[in-house]
């Protein structure tokens, strides 16, 4: 990768090195940078291990996992669709995954069973989305766009259903997750892995998404295997989202707001937009987590509440300047 290509990837790099240091030492006992620094390399007292290493940086970690996650997608649907305002949400992914996690609660099951079937919830509507989109012939951008307008609707009808039926004392869980929140993560190595070989897989394809981006006719005109590439970005993208729902539950427009706001300060090349995306997306949901941590503490608000109050604004701004 060219050197103008990797100094902006540096710059968000430090930027995210930055806002979890800031994370991690934020709360109702403060940790000083340097002592965060100090515990990671094993030292500092037992007080400050347990907050680091046991609460503050996996909840760190799980969210800036949770933000590559959902950016990426988001940069992959808007290729896919030729659409700068698309999102994975608007294909009814995240209400899947809502469907079956909130299923998994009123069931009685918890922890590892929620994840899996938030999971299952995920993918099953991906391949509702598509396979309706399909049809008995091939699917357009804007049938998909529809199909999952549509099936997102459903699943909404669905959640209320769902909640309308539910015990008393089992809602405010569901409602908190619906919401979206990080810190009941498990563990986040999987997440940042997945994210990891997902930028590694896409970003050697940057050139055939460039041409993409312009059209399917351009692109097979070029050489460019339109059919196939853009199965691969559908399932990716659908793996991505489903993999960010379950760990962190239903948390919009980082999708949408990230890959926008980069394609306005970086301009369109994907070797360079899919790995801004992964670190900006996190870096936003870092902050983002951090405050909902101490914007009323010590109680604390889902961090999908502080990512709606950022980017419902953000978003009409955006869908002004594009008038």
């Amino acid at each position: 990768m060219s050197r103008p290509l990797t100094m902006p990837l540096v710059l968000l790099a430090l930027a995210s090195l930055v806002a979890m240091m800031l994370s991690v030492g934020v709360g109702s006992v403060s940790v000083a940078p340097g002592d965060v620094v100090a515990v990671i390399l094993g030292e500092g007292s037992n007080l400050q291990q347990t907050l680091v290493l046991e609460l503050r940086l996996p909840r760190t970690l799980s969210a800036f996992a949770t933000g590559g996650l959902l950016a990426v997608a988001g940069a992959l649907m808007q290729v896919l669709l030729r659409n700068p305002l698309a999102d994975p949400y608007v294909l009814g992914l995240s209400g899947g995954a809502a469907v079956g996690a909130l299923f998994a609660m009123l069931a009685g099951l918890g922890g590892l069973m929620i994840s899996g079937s938030a999971f299952a919830g995920a993918l099953l509507a991906t391949l509702m989305v598509f396979g309706l989109a399909h049809g008995t012939g091939s699917w357009t951008p804007s049938r998909l766009l529809l199909t999952g307008v549509v099936v997102a609707a459903g699943w909404g009808a669905v959640i209320t259903l769902m909640l309308a039926i539910s015990p008393a004392q089992r809602l405010p869980g569901m409602l908190y997750w619906l919401m979206g929140d990080v810190s009941y993560a498990r563990t986040p190595w999987p997440a940042l892995a997945f994210l990891v070989l997902v930028c590694l897989l896409v970003v050697p394809l940057g050139r055939s998404l460039n041409v993409l981006a312009r059209g399917p006719m351009q692109a097979a005109a070029l050489g460019v295997a339109v059919r196939p590439l853009e199965w691969t970005i559908y399932i990716l993208a659908s793996l991505l989202t489903a993999t960010a729902v379950t760990m962190a539950g239903s948390i919009g427009f980082v999708g949408l707001v990230v890959p926008h706001m980069l394609r306005l300060v970086l301009g369109n090349d994907q070797r360079l937009i899919l790995p801004a995306c992964a670190l900006a997306g996190g870096t936003l949901l870092v902050l983002a987590d951090t405050l909902a941590r101490v914007v009323i503490a010590p109680e604390q608000l889902p961090v999908g509440v502080i990512t709606a109050l950022l980017g419902v604004p953000t978003f009409l701004y955006l869908l002004y300047r594009s008038r």
